[in-house]
């Protein structure tokens, strides 16, 4: 319980109390409906007592539940209870909530890439939890730098969550943009808090949803 109240007084201080009240209740559910554990905000400040750079990075927070269960929603196809996609990739992947969701959702297989060693270590945890309800469920974390990773082959579904800041961004869209031609292969980029939307939309990435609330709770959807 105290994991919730300190994330819980973490967003009431920076963003409001109402959101607070409305992500506390989203942890508490989502948290024991997939049996993961996923809470919390980290700024990341112990990596950068290790002489870690974390000048490009933002903090560690998970995707609201809300914002995640109501984009896979809009991505099904109707009559149909999975997501479309077979392999989903987490650029800052953090503790691997969005990784379990998808897989929950019918994603087979599923990638998350992070800086942190210690949220690799997490996210891994929590998939070994998953894949207990789901032994199909390939997965692998790798520990590594966003902007020089390359995107694997299959991916069809990749995931943001404001992880950086725009010069690594940019770096993220070009190698997203090469695999796309590279492998003739139609992505779908979520994209949830898309500060630096206006990069993929530049590049030929039309978005195809939206959704806004709250002020803070927003998500695009972009497809090539």
């Amino acid at each position: 319980m105290f994991k919730f109240i300190k994330y819980f007084f973490y967003v009431a201080y920076h963003w409001n109390l109402n959101i607070a009240r409305v992500l506390l209740l989203q942890e508490i559910r989502g948290e024991k409906k997939y049996g993961i554990n996923t809470s919390g905000a980290d700024e990341l400040k112990n990596m950068e007592k290790r002489g870690i750079d974390i000048s490009h990075a933002t903090i560690y927070m998970p995707v609201s539940y809300g914002i995640i269960g109501e984009v896979f929603d809009h991505l099904k196809k109707p009559d149909s209870v999975v997501v479309p996609f077979r392999h989903f990739l987490d650029i800052g992947c953090g503790k691997g909530r969005a990784m379990c969701v998808a897989a929950a959702h019918g994603c087979q297989q599923v990638t998350g890439i992070d800086f942190s060693p210690e949220l690799c270590t997490s996210a891994n945890r929590n998939l070994a939890l998953t894949k207990k309800h789901m032994p199909g469920l390939e997965y692998r974390v790798i520990n590594n730098d966003a902007f020089y990773f390359e995107i694997p082959d299959g991916v069809d579904c990749i995931f943001l969550f404001n992880p950086f800041d725009e010069v690594i961004m940019h770096g993220v869209v070009d190698n997203i943009i090469r695999y796309t031609r590279k492998n003739q292969r139609k992505v779908t980029v979520i994209y949830v808090n898309p500060i630096h939307k206006d990069l993929f939309t530049g590049k030929g990435f039309p978005e195809t949803y939206h959704s806004k609330k709250m002020k803070y709770l927003e998500v695009s959807v972009l497809e090539n």
